[in-house]
C-alpha cells in the first residue's frame, strides 16, 4: 500500500498541514505542531515552510480514514 501526504481537514488547527504530516507519520499532531512553533521561534523558518508545505500538499477529498 503506497502512503500519500495529504492535508488533513479532520485534524486541521489552520490549513490541516500538521495533521497531514502527523497522520503520514503516524505521530500525534500535538508534536508536529510544537515542531512548527519550536522552528518559528528559531528564526522565522516555521512559518515560512507552513506557507510552502500548505501551498504544495493537497487536502484529503475523502472523510473515511
Amino acid at each position: 500500500m503506497v502512503r500519500k501526504l495529504y492535508r488533513d481537514s479532520y485534524h486541521k488547527m489552520i490549513a490541516g498541514v500538521c495533521g497531514g504530516i502527523a497522520d503520514y507519520f503516524q505521530i500525534d499532531p500535538t508534536i508536529v505542531r510544537l515542531l512548527f512553533l519550536f522552528f518559528c521561534l528559531c528564526g522565522g523558518a516555521g512559518v515560512l515552510a507552513y506557507i510552502i508545505c500548505m501551498l504544495v500538499i493537497p487536502v484529503r477529498n475523502d472523510l473515511v480514514q
